[in-house]
């Protein structure tokens, strides 16, 4: 590798490390901080300005605005939805997921994010897991990898043998059809990245001692199967993009175009309509004369260490 090259890989490791920085801030920071930031500065280190990063935290909470209303109306309407994130390791689907439920009622919009089955779990239907984490009436349910797991790692991996892969292909239409009869709407996002910036990604977790837990050997092993996790994607593709629940590919180079472009694509996919609320008002707080509040013991507080 030549100096260029070399300069080149630093500072997009340095670009992938400053927009972790950003995804950290955007989970702590308020809709009306951006106003503080209007002036134009230079450009960051990456190459992005200080425009652009103000532009996208802008859109950001606007879509967000957005979700909100999106989660209102599912719940006063009782619709019932499934979301399905899949994608190569370090795609990028976690932060969506983030940004997607980071303001809304976690009792209207859960994630289900399963870990490998157990020997008992590995005895049962192959969908019974996952059935029993579906949406009720007025929830939204987001699974962070999902039963196309088996036609991913698990097919990769060699987890399951040629007849369990087979009849996965032939279910798995059936199942989502039933699903959707069902009144459950059934919407699948692929994260889409190229070879260069997985690799990249991977070298930046490896850097950020904050994101190396996120390294499991099953990721590194995915790294060096590159080619073949690309064949079982192209033929899960194939096989299970139906018209009653379709695939939709989110390019997911840059992790803040993914994020937004597939916000606003989900907020498309429903009828959704701002609901109106009745007005809240606060009520008095009932004062007793009689009403001492005793002091928490010292020996219970947490220190003030800051």
């Amino acid at each position: 590798m030549n100096f260029e090259d070399r300069d080149e890989l630093r500072r997009r490791i340095e670009n992938d490390l400053l927009d972790s920085l950003d995804e950290e801030l955007e989970l702590e920071i308020e809709d009306r901080a951006y106003d503080l930031a209007q002036q134009e500065g230079g450009a960051a280190p990456g190459g992005e300005t200080h425009a652009q990063r103000v532009a996208y935290f802008r859109e950001l909470f606007r879509l967000q605005g957005e979700l909100v209303k999106l989660q209102n109306w599912v719940a006063s309407t009782r619709q019932k939805a499934v979301i399905i994130f899949e994608g190569r390791d370090a795609a990028g689907k976690g932060g969506v997921i983030k940004r997607i439920t980071q303001r809304l009622n976690p009792r209207v919009c859960r994630v289900v994010a399963l870990p490998a089955p157990n020997d008992r779990e590995r005895t049962q239907w192959y969908f019974q897991r996952y059935v029993a984490h579906l949406p009720a009436a007025g929830e939204l349910v987001l699974f962070d990898r999902s039963w196309y797991n088996r036609a991913g790692v698990e097919r990769v991996m060699g987890f399951c043998s040629d007849e369990e892969y087979e009849e996965f292909f032939r279910s798995v239409p059936e199942f989502e059809r039933m699903l959707v009869r069902s009144g459950i709407k059934v919407i699948k996002y692929w994260f889409s990245i190229t070879d260069e910036e997985q690799h990249l990604r991977f070298l930046g977790r490896i850097h950020d001692p904050l994101k190396q837990w996120k390294l499991s050997p099953m990721d590194l092993e995915s790294r060096r199967r590159w080619e073949d996790y690309t064949r079982v994607k192209e033929a899960m593709l194939d096989h299970t993009h139906i018209d009653d629940a379709p695939w939709w590919v989110v390019p997911a180079d840059n992790k803040k175009q993914a994020r937004l472009n597939c916000i606003h694509h989900l907020l498309s996919q429903f009828p959704y309509q701002e609901v109106e609320r009745a007005e809240v008002i606060l009520p008095e707080r009932v004062r007793n004369e009689d009403y001492i509040r005793h002091p928490v013991p010292t020996e219970m507080m947490v220190p003030q260490v800051y």
